[in-house]
């Protein structure tokens, strides 16, 4: 027997010869060529070159291709280009997609009709050129294939036509791009090995030699491995591997098919085992062997060796027992040439108790024995699952290769290796263990009390910043004033000289005023006074003086002691006015009074003046009082909360004390949620009362808590019903007397919403600020920008070059149409839209206009903000401003002590906060203005216009810009990267060609042309598989090494056996 040779150009070799069978006495059938042929021989060669390119022929067929005679060349090309015609990959995938998507039951030439239809499609995978496997895939033929293998039927899964669709599948990894597709594919590899659940045999043994060959393929091995992972789940086994043991030991009672079968399956265990990373990994080959083990196939070797003589099979079973002979040799040395019993779990432990005792490791693993001991035990699944976890576990940490990455399936993400770097040794461990115990209990309180400075320091240093940014805007305001200023006091100085002049007409006036007061009260002016007084004006003073009216004299007031006349009687028919103590007085004072406190019932009681004509009117609920057992009533509803002792009994009975109970008359539920409210405070009642009072001078209230805290206002009812019990006040649980010292605050409710609001303004600002400069800048952005004004120039453009009609000769066009070039496709290509021509063009003929996204930053912005929800923070504010105003005039006016330091910080806060706001309104009415501008400009109706949605049409069409170009990237990536893969195919086709000129034994022939259409790469790879030829180098050194160290095969150690 020859030597064998390596299969693929990746194992360093050339692939085994292989000779088509062609009978040299056999002419070529003449064919009628209907197309004539060129007279020029160097337009056929032009041709041919096109079909001997799609065959992916070697050097040899190539130069054997081109030697027939041009009769010849042009007879095979017009026989090719008439099968392309007649067979194009349309055709099959719609066949392939009408059975997938309904199974119905037919009869046998139905059936055979199918499977010759995706026999043919087989063949034209094998046999047709590059383009036709280029086109199935682009069509997503291969999802038509592995669509048909999910969705087949029981029937279908046992029938031929399963065979055929896996054989498509072999023939499109023949394809080096078919390959790359199937690879690629996430499930691909999944679905192939689902069909190993039929009893086709055929089809079984298909699968399993498409498996071991992809484990020879890079990237393949862990596919494969992950595959038989999810077909364990598919077919609900025990463990991996489970069903190609049982199909290795049992008998189909077809010897050939039996033979073949269980030799796909060898050479599957053999390739999982040698390629990959097994095929440096001792560690690797180890653990999956292992598996085998487990399962039992030792015993189901042996077994073969004696049922069958076939020397295809025993070369597997020879090369399986060889490599285990060969591994635990090696791991022999590790353990001082001492044969290792796998099975033995003794002996492995006491191996591995002498290898570690005296070393630092032992502790770790006596630690590790001591938890397996904690695991429970039982046949429970998720009893299973917690060893199943462990031992997965152990699995990735033995076998995780040093640059992280893991060669079989893993049950969670992680690298070993750095994890090892992180972890520090048992002795710094302990030491930094120690210390930490030392410090965390001074660690809560410096936590606490940083958080505590870090809110302190944050608020500091927000009223630093918002101060420093009044001070600047106020400078530049003091400067207009001072303008404005200079300009008042010229008017003053006018003014003053005007104020001169009215002053001594004032004074002249005060003197003749006092005249006339004199005759008023006198009826005669003195003789002095006389004297500046004209005759006319002597004789009107006269005339006045005779019409004054005495007043007159007020009536004697009735005399002490007489009591009012009685008032008027009243209107028949009328009621009688309620007498003072009586009526419902009465009513009430017959309802008997409680021992002791008891919870109130939170009611609304009505008014007196309305219960007339109602139905409480007609109620006496004294007269039940005498039915009701009030002290069991007394005792269930009493207001003490009392303590219950750890079996959930009351104590009251066996412990009198008052100090064992607690006064609540707050309604529980608002209790309850106060008291956690207060506890998560982490401040005793009166912190937080005087937190409030000097208005949280010291920052120990946070704004949530604060705006928590205002749920919690007392009302009008619980102020009273917590005033009845005011001298129990030692007694309240912690919310009622919360809400009873907060309910002596005056004002209360305004002094903490003032407070939260103080603490939520620098807040509300910052977020109001942004948003309105957004705004602003975005109008202006808009207004300015040039690229964006010659992009909608583009469009424009290309508008009328495209529209007729109504539509066409537009001199301009809404902004809302922009987010429509996305919808106007391209006729040549399903991917390329108007708005990707755009971009495309822009980038290669307008290349400036690229940066328009940096001039419209605002824009982005101001299309997330919400007008409506702006006008409502503004609105907010001015309410809250509004509420402060009116809380400062009442305390300046009640002159309390407790409101002076409300009065002092709040006054501060609202004259900065007030002034901060008006530039708020200011910038509102000049972004109003600034938008109308814009809208106006591009041509819009502002009243029609929100800012969101004008600004979030721009933000769309430039996001859609920026998505279009990184398509139109990703495009042009892919196509370089194919013409790379191509080149790289070229070039390993190249090398392939040099190695197999190099290594050939003869020349080819002409003979060797029939069957190459037949075969592909992906087939002798399998093909070498079968026949053990990838292992041949191996066996032949183990067998060298074998007889020099008279060691047999089998013997030297236990079989395995089945668990």
């Amino acid at each position: 027997m020859p030597a064998p040779k390596s299969v693929c150009w990746c194992f360093g070799g050339r692939p085994p010869e292989i000779t088509y069978g062609i009978d040299g006495e056999t002419p070529l059938k003449a064919m009628e060529v209907e197309v004539p042929m060129p007279t020029d021989e160097k337009e056929i060669d032009e041709k041919f070159a096109e079909i001997v390119e799609e065959l992916d022929v070697d050097k040899p067929h190539r130069d054997a291709l081109f030697s027939l005679p041009p009769e010849k060349k042009w007879q095979i090309y017009c026989s090719k280009i008439q099968d392309r015609g007649e067979h194009w990959p349309d055709y099959y995938i719609e066949k392939l997609n009408n059975l997938s998507s309904v199974f119905v039951s037919y009869n046998n030439e139905e059936e055979e009709l199918r499977t010759k239809m995706v026999d043919n499609l087989k063949t034209a995978l094998r046999t047709q050129p590059m383009s036709f496997v280029t086109r199935f895939i682009e069509q997503e033929g291969l999802q038509s294939l592995l669509k048909f293998l999910e969705n087949m039927d029981y029937k279908t899964c046992q029938s031929p036509i399963h065979t055929s669709v896996i054989g498509c599948l072999k023939a499109l990894m023949n394809n080096s791009q078919g390959r790359a597709h199937v690879l690629a594919h996430p499930n691909c590899i999944n679905i192939i090995a689902q069909s190993l659940a039929t009893e086709n045999i055929r089809t079984k043994i298909t699968v399993l030699e498409i498996l071991g060959a992809i484990c020879l393929v890079p990237g393949g091995h862990r596919k494969v491995l992950e595959s038989m992972l999810h077909y364990q789940k598919f077919a609900a086994e025990r463990t991996r591997f489970q069903s190609l043991i049982n199909d290795l030991d049992r008998s189909t009672g077809i010897y050939k098919e039996e033979v073949h079968l269980k030799t796909a399956i060898m050479l599957f265990i053999n390739a999982a085992l040698k390629y990959g990373p097994g095929k440096e990994h001792l560690e690797f080959r180890l653990h999956l062997r292992y598996e085998f083990l487990m399962l039992g196939i030792q015993p189901v070797i042996d077994k073969l060796r004696k049922q069958h003589e076939n020397a295809t099979l025993d070369r597997h079973l020879d090369f399986f027992e060889m490599k285990r002979n060969e591994d635990e040799r090696e791991l022999s040395k590790k353990f001082e040439n001492v044969h290792v019993d796998t099975k033995s779990a003794y002996s492995m432990f006491d191996l591995l108790r002498k290898k570690l005792t005296m070393t630092s490791s032992y502790q770790h693993l006596m630690s590790i024995l001591q938890h397996l001991l904690l695991f429970p035990f039982g046949n429970d699944s998720n009893i299973s699952g917690m060893w199943n976890l462990a031992d997965r576990l152990i699995q990735q940490v033995a076998l995780q290769q040093k640059n992280g990455q893991d060669p079989d399936c893993v049950p969670v993400e992680m690298n070993v290796k750095q994890m090892i770097r992180q972890m520090s040794s048992g002795e710094d461990v302990k030491s930094l263990q120690q210390k930490l115990r030392e410090m965390e209990k001074g660690q809560e309180d410096l936590q606490s009390k940083v958080a505590k400075k870090e809110r302190d320091c944050e608020m500091k240093e927000q009223e630093k910043d918002e101060l420093a940014e009044t001070v600047t805007r106020m400078k530049a305001k003091l400067d207009q004033e001072m303008a404005a200023q200079n300009e008042l006091k010229q008017k003053i100085n006018e003014l003053s000289v005007h104020i001169e002049n009215l002053s001594s007409q004032l004074s002249s006036e005060r003197g003749e005023r006092q005249k006339l007061s004199h005759l008023v009260q006198t009826g005669s002016l003195p003789d002095d006074a006389k004297v500046g007084l004209s005759t006319p004006a002597l004789i009107e003073l006269n005339n006045v003086s005779s019409h004054v009216i005495k007043p007159s004299v007020p009536p004697p007031p009735p005399p002490m002691g007489v009591p009012p006349p009685p008032p008027p009687p009243p209107a028949p028919g009328a009621p009688p006015p309620p007498s003072i103590g009586g009526g419902s007085s009465q009513k009430f004072s017959n309802i008997p009074r409680p021992k002791h406190p008891m919870k109130s019932l939170n009611w609304s009681k009505l008014s007196e003046t309305k219960l007339s004509g109602t139905v409480w009117s007609r109620l006496d609920p004294s007269k039940l009082y005498k039915q009701l057992d009030l002290e069991d009533f007394e005792h269930t509803f009493s207001a003490y909360q009392k303590q219950q002792n750890n079996d959930g009994e009351d104590t009251e009975g066996s412990t009198k004390s008052k100090a064992n109970k607690e006064l609540s008359v707050i309604d529980g539920r608002r209790a309850q949620n106060c008291t956690i409210l207060l506890s998560k405070l982490k401040m005793t009642n009166q912190e937080v009362i005087t937190a409030i009072l000097t208005m949280d001078s010291k920052e120990d209230l946070p704004k949530d808590m604060l705006e928590q805290l205002l749920k919690f206002v007392p009302t009008s009812e619980e102020t009273q019903m917590l005033m009845e019990y005011s001298k129990e006040i030692d007694s309240m649980a912690r919310a009622d007397r919360f809400l009873y010292e907060a309910s002596r605050i005056n004002h209360y409710e305004g002094r903490l919403s003032a407070l939260c609001f103080k603490k939520k303004f620098p807040e509300k600002m910052s977020d109001i600020r942004p948003k309105v400069e957004a705004i602003k800048g975005a109008s202006s952005e808009l207004m300015k920008s040039r690229n964006l004004r010659q992009i909608l120039e583009i469009i424009l453009a290309l508008g009328n070059f495209m529209n007729r009609g109504q539509r066409g000769n537009a001199s301009g066009f809404r902004i809302s149409s922009l987010a429509n070039l996305i919808d106007t496709k391209s006729s040549t290509s399903k991917h390329v839209t108007l708005l990707h021509y755009l971009v495309d063009l822009i980038e290669k003929k307008f290349r400036s206009v690229q940066k328009v996204d940096g001039e419209l930053s605002n824009v982005r912005v101001a299309a997330k903000v919400s007008m409506s929800e702006l006008d409502k923070d503004i609105a907010d504010i001015k309410a809250g401003l509004e509420s402060i105003g009116k809380e400062l005039k009442f305390f300046e006016n009640t002159g309390e002590t407790d409101s002076r330091k409300f009065v002092s910080v709040m006054t501060n806060f609202h004259n900065l906060a007030s002034y901060n706001f008006s530039e708020i309104e200011e910038a509102k009415g000049e972004i109003k203005k600034k938008f109308d501008s814009v809208c106006e400009f591009f041509g819009e109706d502002p009243s029609q216009n929100k800012p969101e949605d004008f600004f979030g049409i721009i933000d769309s069409f430039l996001t859609a810009m920026a998505d279009a170009k990184a398509e139109n990237e990703r495009i042009k990536r892919q196509k370089e990267e194919e013409e790379k893969r191509q080149a790289l195919e070229e070039s390993l086709k190249r090398e392939r060609e040099k190695l197999r000129s190099r290594r050939s034994a003869s020349p080819a022939t002409k003979g060797d042309i029939k069957d190459r259409s037949n075969k592909g790469e992906f087939d002798e790879l399998i093909s070498a598989l079968r026949t053990g030829d990838v292992f041949g180098e191996d066996l032949m050194k183990m067998r060298r090494n074998r007889k020099r160290g008279g060691v047999s095969v089998g013997n030297g150690r236990e079989r395995g056996g089945k668990l």
